[in-house]
């Protein structure tokens, strides 16, 4: 078994500083590896990075996170990449990594993703630059996943985005603006790779569990649905390989 903490949209600001982390201070005694599935921040401020990274350093248990749309809004990513790294938290953008978890190799891939909308009700490369640039955007980084995603030499391999790669887990908001909320782009890539789970955050007012049509399951890790400061998702490493089979929440938000 590898147990997997995921969180998403953290939101941390200034004046919450240490306010999350008091709710992960027994975490590396129920997870092997913590996922953060972006929206670290409120703005995407340096400031804000910093909080963020004094949040989640020194867990005890590696910690791997992308960044989400609140991340970028202050065009300052690259610098709260670099406060996240300083701080030994490793940070995806259309790339993997793998760590290992008691002789298990496992193994994720992700970034931040972009919308486009779903299958039948979707932006389509046509027309205007602006409306190709926008979904060529979300194609591309779904390519990278892809990608990255098969190159893991990993017994495990988990999709790890803000953006949604299925409209399941979306239930619960406003059916106009899934379009701005994933893109089933990623959820393709995700089953062409044989992920074992894929993790989002971003939809605040969704739902927790969802599936791609190749049969992944997806879960939605934004703490606004979670409730709880994490949840902790354990997967088979055997048999069944990466099969969920238990699910906890831990500590309630």
């Amino acid at each position: 078994m590898i147990r997997v903490a995921a969180a998403g949209d953290l939101h941390v600001g200034p004046e919450s500083a240490g306010k999350y982390r008091a709710h992960l201070h027994e975490i590396a005694e129920h997870a092997d590896v913590f996922l953060v599935a972006g929206d670290l921040t409120r703005h995407g401020t340096l400031e804000e990075g910093r909080v963020a990274a004094g949040e989640l350093r020194d867990l005890g248990v590696p910690v791997i996170a992308v960044l989400g749309n609140h991340d970028y809004h202050s065009d300052l990513e690259d610098g709260i990449s670099a406060l996240l790294r300083d701080a030994g938290i490793t940070v995806l953008e259309g790339d993997g990594t793998v760590v290992d978890c008691g002789g298990v190799r496992f193994g994720v891939a992700g970034g931040k993703g972009f919308g486009g909308g779903f299958e039948g009700k979707c932006a389509g490369e046509f027309g205007e630059p602006e409306m190709k640039e926008f979904v060529r955007h979300t194609r591309d980084f779904s390519a990278r996943l892809g990608t990255a995603l098969l190159e893991l030499d990993a017994d495990v391999r988990v999709a790890l985005t803000h953006y949604s790669p299925v409209d399941d887990t979306l239930e619960g908001e406003p059916p106009e603006i899934f379009p701005f909320l994933g893109s089933y782009l990623m959820g393709e890539a995700i089953d062409a790779a044989g992920a074992d789970l894929a993790v989002h955050g971003h939809a605040h007012k969704g739902t927790e569990k969802g599936i791609t049509k190749g049969g992944v399951r997806v879960r939605n890790v934004a703490l606004p649905v979670l409730q709880h400061a994490y949840a902790l998702y354990r997967l088979e490493t055997a048999g069944s390989a990466g099969a969920e089979r238990a699910e906890e929440r831990v500590s309630a938000w």
